[in-house]
């Protein structure tokens, strides 16, 4: 199969387990066999320039070793969409292949994979009056209440959130209140083009999905990269982005986890061990989120990060693909 037109390895998995490692692995293992990766990340807050520590970027000599492109592209200030992602990630794909090297897809923001390999329903876009509105009625009734209110209207999606997930509640309730049709239904409709462009076919995509057996190891793990970060200075890092004026909490960046929560922190909202606590249980419900996402995606290969013959066997198999064993 002439490299044009081979299925594209999408390294996924909830966060921490180990999916940079496993592309960086499958990297090296690709150099000393003569041929060149490039990595494409698929993660949303990786995008924006000044969020180093508290997204576990990769380091500038892994950036070095291996190109890597879809970090560093965008101001947090700006959002930065799932739409947009899809035409850049086909623009770099495309760019990769003409020098003749790999393209693999690496990162857990599942919907950005969701508009890369199908395209996007045409979901409203966000009200602000509308979202002022339902954040009013949260001040007033918290979110538990409001959570309660969506899944009057959309259970579905209500069953899948957490009752303090107050950016996915809002969003979803939102969503219903411009268009009159729960989240749920429009996640269901035909995948439109949005993101992809009239004239293109759905990409196909092979997933490696790293998925931990071992559900409290995982959250040992996302434990422990939080304090890795707060060592290598996550407020530092943070105190330097409030300095940026065009800043709020409100932008898609600064609700990223961990900086949603340092802002409260540093705003005074919440103490220090409030902080760390609540850091750690975003992250780990943002991992049960991915993982969600995953259980729904049939075509996919599983590997257990906590096992090492498994993870010899992704590399052996992404070697595979690419016929290089």
């Amino acid at each position: 199969m002439s490299n044009q037109h081979q299925a594209v390895i999408a390294i996924v998995g909830p966060t921490a387990s180990g999916k940079s490692a496993m592309s960086m692995r499958f990297a090296r293992a690709a150099k000393q066999r003569g041929h060149t990766v490039e990595i494409i990340s698929m993660d949303s807050a990786l995008v924006y320039r000044g969020m180093d520590i508290g997204t576990a970027k990769p380091s500038q000599a892994e950036m070095q070793e291996v190109v890597h492109h879809g970090i560093d592209i965008a101001d947090p200030e700006t959002p930065y969409s799932a739409a947009r992602f899809a035409k850049d990630a086909r623009q770099w794909m495309q760019d990769i292949r003409d020098r003749g090297n790999i393209p693999i897809i690496v990162g857990g923001t599942m919907l950005y994979w969701r508009a890369l390999a199908h395209g996007l329903s045409d979901m409203p876009t966000a009200s602000p009056e509308i979202r002022a509105q339902i954040e009013q009625e949260a001040k007033e009734l918290g979110w538990h209440a409001i959570h309660e209110q969506l899944a009057q209207v959309d259970p579905e999606t209500a069953a899948r959130l957490e009752k303090n997930d107050a950016q996915r509640i809002q969003r979803a309730l939102e969503i219903y209140l411009q268009s009159g049709k729960p989240m749920s239904a429009w996640l269901k409709e035909e995948p439109k083009d949005t993101g992809r462009g009239d004239a293109e076919t759905p990409l196909d995509l092979r997933l490696m999905s790293i998925e931990p057996s071992d559900r409290a190891v995982l959250h040992e793990r996302i434990a422990q990269r939080f304090d890795i970060m707060m060592q290598e200075g996550f407020l530092e890092e943070m105190r330097t982005l409030r300095q940026n004026t065009h800043l709020h909490p409100d932008l898609p960046s600064m609700r990223a986890v961990g900086y949603r929560q340092a802002w409260q922190y540093l705003d005074g909202l919440i103490d220090e061990a409030t902080f760390k606590e609540h850091a750690i249980a975003a992250t780990r419900q943002l991992a049960k989120r991915q993982l969600t996402w995953l259980r729904g995606i049939k075509d996919k290969e599983v590997f257990d990060p906590l096992s090492e013959s498994e993870m010899a066997r992704c590399e052996q198999v992404c070697l595979a693909h690419y016929q290089m064993t």
